[in-house]
């Protein structure tokens, strides 16, 4: 695939999805396509986090109206629910094929389930959301985009969706391998194993504030990964004024946290541009 320098399309932050939900592999997806001409043979996989990219309430708000007379939270859940959809269709705007995978077996955790006082067993969750549940519906999803003529796989994956990206990675099955902010991962022991076992380049968006992947763990990648170690290719970016979750759920009313999301994944864009 090759772009200009310049021609880059930035992240989409409001409107209208312009992808649809259809079902590869029997697994329901939000699938972006490019308008332009595009190489059938490729495909990025979104690895959404832990809040997913369905709407909740059995997706019953089809119209605005329907949102209005729900109240606040409910809007607030849909604009949220919003994000993911157009991000990827950013990704489309920029020639890549992409798909948004339902590996969460339609049961993403509430919007409030890690607000103070929420009452969300977040642990619970994780324990029905483990590899057992979730790894198949993804193969079911890359097995069918094999069926289509897909052969090179690129995945970005947001928190909970960078430990899927690992484990693509760890497998050969991508071809190129981003992650924000990425949760779940044993450092350095995944570190090690990435380097030993991946062909994929691997990108890192990271942040000062992060207490999942925190910078000591950052640092941890530098020294395995980087110095031109890891052949395929490495790097990592550290957007400052940033927090956990800022490359797709963060306040962009903050200039800070704005300006790391659009750098996040304008970086996510030229890497698959570079290498997928």
């Amino acid at each position: 695939m090759s772009f200009c320098d310049n021609c880059v399309k930035g992240v989409i932050h409001e409107g209208t999805p312009k992808g649809k939900w259809e079902k590869l592999g029997g697994v329901d997806c939000y699938v972006a396509a490019p308008t332009i001409d595009y190489p059938k043979d490729k495909a990025v996989l979104f690895m959404a986090d832990i809040f997913g990219a369905q709407l909740v309430n059995a997706q019953v708000c089809n119209g605005l109206d329907v949102i209005l007379l729900s109240g606040l939270p409910t809007l607030t859940l849909y604009l949220q629910t919003m994000i993911m959809k157009l991000m990827a269709d950013a990704f489309a705007e920029n020639g890549f094929f992409t798909v948004i995978p339902d590996y969460l077996n339609g049961d993403p955790i509430p919007l409030d389930g890690l607000d103070p006082g929420s009452g969300f067993d977040i642990g619970k969750w994780l324990l029905n959301h483990g590899a057992d549940q979730t790894r198949p519906p993804l193969d079911k999803v890359i097995n069918a985009l094999k069926v289509q003529g897909v052969t090179g796989f690129g995945a970005t994956g947001y928190c909970f969706g960078g430990r899927y990206v690992f484990d693509l990675a760890f497998e050969n099955v991508i071809n190129v391998g981003v992650v924000a902010h990425p949760s779940l991962l044993q450092v350095p022991a995944d570190l090690e194993k990435y380097f030993a076992t991946s062909r994929a380049p691997l990108l890192i968006n990271s942040c000062p504030v992060d207490s999942v992947f925190p910078p000591e763990g950052q640092a941890k990648a530098d020294e395995i990964f980087g110095g031109g170690k890891f052949a395929p290719g490495y790097k990592r970016n550290f957007y400052e004024g940033c927090t956990h979750g800022f490359a797709v759920r963060g306040d962009l009313n903050d200039p800070n946290v704005k300006v790391g999301k659009e750098a996040a994944f304008r970086e996510t864009v030229e890497w698959f541009i570079k290498y997928l």
